[in-house]
C-alpha cells in the first residue's frame, strides 16, 4: 500500500504542537492602520485549530 501524502496547502497552513495544532491568525495581512492597537495585540497571540476540525487536518497532515 503506497504511503500518504502531506496535503502541501495544509503543511503551509498549520503546524503541529505536542498537543495542539497551531494556526495562522485572520485579518492580519493588510489594511492594518485603521485597527485598534487592541485588536492587533489580541491577534498576535498563539491561535489553535478547533477541537472539532482538529482531526480533519491531523488526516491532512499526516500525523497521530
Amino acid at each position: 500500500m503506497p504511503k500518504m501524502k502531506t496535503v502541501r496547502g495544509a503543511a503551509k497552513r498549520f503546524k503541529a504542537t505536542k498537543n495542539k495544532i497551531k494556526r495562522g491568525s485572520a485579518f492580519r495581512s493588510h489594511i492594518l492602520t485603521k485597527k485598534p492597537t487592541k485588536r492587533m495585540r489580541r491577534l498576535k497571540s498563539p491561535q489553535y485549530v478547533c477541537s472539532s476540525d482538529s482531526k480533519n487536518v491531523q488526516l491532512m497532515l499526516c500525523s497521530k
